[in-house]
């Protein structure tokens, strides 16, 4: 994949500040430009889909799907598609997840003056940018315990992730089927799964789990 002669970014950040200060860095540079934005995670899987985009720069914490359940749903629909994680918190499961996701790269909001427009390039050249330090640290801890922990959702599905989170979210199960584009009746049927599944009896209950989980912020 060449690297266009000027980068076509989408932001997606649910913060309008945080978006208006990264589009003034990013825009800056000549070689890229913000020419789509979007404040959850449902709308950046929407405008990501759109063939002007060449790279998604995504907020690991959005309403409505994560950045990371974005980055997952764009990587299987635009595989071509660069795309790098934005976050405030050096987790080390985000971290992971996000590499899991399909992004490209890592980068720490607390950084980003100094790495994301470097961040960027390097995406769309096909190589990784992981936040420093201790990279090196965390791939060889990873690499120890690769193969003897559980998977990385746990025993729920993809789409039961994206049902807990919007359970979470408090939206109603007629709501849910229009944002999934499924019936009440499905939403019904993977919230009894989930509730089985965890062990749960009630939606707080399984909104604790959401946090636990980094599925919606506290």
């Amino acid at each position: 994949m060449s690297v266009p002669l000027r980068i076509r970014i989408l932001l997606a950040d649910d913060h309008e500040l945080v978006r208006g200060g990264l589009k003034l860095l990013l825009d800056a540079a000549p070689d890229l430009e913000v020419v789509a934005e979007a404040g959850d995670g449902i709308e950046a899987v929407r405008r990501g889909l759109e063939p002007d985009i060449d790279l998604a720069v995504l907020d690991v914490g959005m309403p409505l799907r994560t950045g990371l359940q974005a980055a997952r749903e764009l990587s299987r629909q635009r595989p071509e598609l660069r795309i790098l994680m934005l976050s405030m918190h050096q987790v080390e499961q985000y971290f992971f997840e996000a590499i899991r996701s399909g992004a490209s790269g890592y980068v720490l909001k607390t950084a980003a003056g100094r790495d994301l427009v470097e961040a960027c390039r390097a995406a769309m050249r096909g190589e990784s940018f992981l936040y420093p330090p201790a990279v090196q640290g965390i791939m060889r801890d990873y690499l120890e315990r690769a193969g003897t922990e559980p998977a990385a959702n746990g025993p729920l599905t993809p789409r039961e992730l994206e049902v807990t989170k919007l359970v979470a979210e408090a939206h109603t199960t007629e709501e849910i089927a229009g944002l999934l584009t499924i019936s009440p009746r499905t939403v019904e049927r993977h919230r009894e799964n989930i509730m089985h599944k965890l062990g749960m009896r009630d939606r707080v209950e399984l909104t604790r789990y959401a946090i636990r989980r980094g599925l919606v912020e506290p």
